[in-house]
């Protein structure tokens, strides 16, 4: 929408304004100020007016371009070839045809309808973000399962097309997908990539430099991870394998990239052979001293396009291993030989730290500790001088503070920092001209985590601004009592995610309390924060089916939220360890932050549960004071005080 039409809609409505409002005997000053803030609310008011009208325009451009291609339905998923979670802008398909900035969820177009699929996460998000768009929030009873692909075939016609870009559909979902909708003669045609078509500024995909993770972090070369992915590869009777995932990739060749936001990763594909080791990717992308060294370890660099040729290529004779549930369509139908089905063998190698991963996890919990606690120090004198700090103010300080660190690179996702009502949000993402402003009462929920070279932080941490009520308290006990009880559990090896969930859930069952999202991911070292195989999940979810294995890093993070009124989590990341009973293993909690005694209801906190949480301060003390000095250092220690 053109300037001159912001100015003559606002003109216009300003005059009904002063007609209707302000008649003729107001001070002068006070029309000022009411015309100060009129403007603002107008400017607001046009700017929803038009992404709304941008939207539905890129839905209307999107249909045409269906309709040309003989598409009844268009699906458009959250991920991107590789089947990230997080994406590089130019596969940011999802977002762009709909407002939606979640990072889980996909769009479905048809001639009439437009829906967003998403899980409980992003229930609240959605209702905001889609509001006034023409984009129906649809709520999955099951975030795992196809449901929208149902909701295809309950109002298609019979012998329809539904289409999807075969580069974002894994051939594991085509299987699935065709199955249901066969039952009403719905093709799925994978030929098309819309976007390319109708985005006239997409972005390119990225060409940002790569560079390497150096051994003394990683702790493992590249040569002895590839030798060891050619021992499983030789278990399974393969003669290359597949790597499709950006995460694996980076960890396999200890390389690190910038191409997507948080996630320390470069676009590449990697096949591992039994006597050599390409790596896919843009040239531009690797400086000619990286591609001598990786070029000496055994690895020839060819252009990531080349991928499907390179594929088509491999004798007839030869075996793949590929993971279906991150293999693309289009890279699947590029494959001549012999397909072996599998998992992604790094996957697990990856999610199992070393000693050298593990021991840097621990010193970089302490730096990420000191920052917080500066930050959270901030608040609060920030609060008790009467001065403004909204919650993107917080976001702001918290990058900062970590920055002041050694090994710093950047968050490991956007900070979460939602105040009273916003805390019900669970992906939350604050903005400084939309975003509250924090008052001395209330409670603050600030989920943040940091990108070292050294470690990827995650931690969750809810405090009280002012003095919290019953029901608060309560909660936040229960929420408190589910993590500890999950932190202190001894379990035989072979023991999934699903069956430890219910230890963190279990006080808020009994109140008849319950939250919407798993109760803990794997993170990576020096790599996504959301990371497999394992997680305390439901046994609908793979990763929840996942056994843990010692060295594993998950986190532990059940939460309470109360729509519009207030958002609880505690979330503390753990490393599984040996325990002291034969064939048993334990968590040992790395993260490094007290937890708000204001907020414990001590009536029905137990004496065990104060027992591990003053060892937990005392801990913390410990490994951050050093970081601290002065009045942080003070205050820091009585934020770190035993409970009596």
């Amino acid at each position: 929408m053109s300037s001159l039409l912001h100015k003559n809609i606002i003109n216009y409505l300003k005059f009904v304004f002063w007609h209707e409002l302000c008649g003729k005997h107001k001070p002068f000053y006070y029309i000022l100020q009411i015309n100060a803030i009129f403007n603002y609310l107008i400017v607001i008011f046009i700017i929803k007016i038009e992404d709304e009208m941008t939207i539905n325009k890129r839905l209307s451009d999107l249909r045409k371009s269906m309709k040309n291609k003989g598409l009844d339905a268009y699906i458009i998923p959250s991920n991107d070839i590789h089947q990230s979670e997080y994406v590089a802008e130019h596969w940011n398909c999802r977002e762009w045809i709909s407002g939606f900035t979640g990072s889980a969820g996909l769009v479905v177009v048809t001639a009439d309808h437009a829906g967003l699929w998403t899980d409980s996460r992003y229930f609240l998000q959605a209702d905001l973000e889609l509001e006034k768009t023409e984009i129906e929030l649809h709520k999955p009873k099951d975030r795992f399962a196809p449901e929208h692909i149902t909701w295809l075939s309950e109002h298609l016609d019979l012998e329809a097309t539904v289409g999807i870009d075969g580069d974002l559909c894994t051939i594991g979902q085509y299987e699935r997908y065709s199955e249901i909708l066969s039952k009403k003669n719905i093709t799925l045609n994978t030929s098309h990539d819309l976007f390319d078509e109708i985005w006239e500024d997409r972005a390119d995909i990225p060409e940002n430099r790569v560079f390497e993770h150096d051994i003394k972090y990683a702790g493992k070369s590249r040569v002895d991870k590839i030798y060891e992915i050619r021992a499983h590869m030789k278990d399974q009777g393969v003669d290359h394998h597949l790597i499709t995932t950006l995460d694996d990739i980076a960890w396999i060749f200890n390389i690190r990239g910038i191409d997507v936001e948080f996630n320390p990763v470069a676009v590449s594909f990697a096949l591992i052979s039994t006597d050599s080791a390409t790596l896919f990717i843009d040239g531009k992308k690797v400086t000619d001293e990286l591609t001598t060294t990786l070029n000496s370890d055994g690895v020839t660099l060819t252009q990531y396009s080349n991928v499907q040729k390179a594929l088509s290529e491999i004798p007839a004779s030869d075996s793949i291993l590929i993971d279906r549930s991150v293999t693309s369509v289009n890279l699947y139908n590029a494959i001549k030989c012999n397909i072996v089905e599998g998992k992604t063998i790094s996957t697990l190698m990856k999610g199992i730290k070393n000693e050298v991963e593990i021991q840097h996890t621990r010193e970089v919990m302490a730096k990420d500790g000191a920052a917080i606690a500066k930050t959270f120090y901030w608040i609060e004198q920030r609060l008790k001088n009467d001065e403004n700090v909204s919650e993107a103010d917080v976001s702001d300080q918290l990058a900062e503070h970590r920055s002041e660190m050694d090994h710093y690179i950047g968050e490991s996702f956007p900070a979460i920092v939602g105040y009273k009502g916003n805390g019900a949000i669970i992906h939350y993402r604050p903005m400084h001209d939309t975003c509250k402003t924090l008052k001395p009462d209330g409670i603050l929920l600030i989920d943040s985590g940091g990108q070292y070279l050294n470690g990827t932080t995650d931690i969750t941490r809810t405090i009280a601004l002012g003095t919290p009520s019953k029901e608060e308290k309560r909660n936040f006990t229960l929420v408190l009592k589910g993590n500890i009880a999950l932190s202190k559990i001894n379990f035989p090896k072979g023991t999934t995610g699903v069956q430890l969930d219910t230890l963190a859930r279990m006080f808020l069952w009994n109140q008849g309390l319950n939250y919407g999202h798993g109760t803990g991911h794997g993170v990576g070292f020096f790599l996504n924060v959301h990371e497999g195989p394992q997680g305390f999940t439901g046994i609908s979810s793979i990763r929840g089916r996942e056994p843990f294995q010692e060295g594993m890093i998950t986190s532990n993070e059940p939460g309470y939220y109360k729509v519009d009124e207030y958002g609880i989590r505690v979330e503390n990341l753990m490393v599984t360890v040996p325990s002291d009973h034969e064939g048993f293993l334990e968590f040992e909690t790395v993260t490094l932050y007290p937890i708000d005694i204001k907020m414990i209801d001590e009536a029905i906190f137990s004496k065990k549960e104060k027992a591990w949480l003053n060892k937990y301060h005392q801990h913390v003390l410990k490994m951050v004071g050093p970081f601290l000095e002065g009045n942080i250092k003070s205050w820091f220690e009585l934020k770190c005080r035993p409970m009596n």
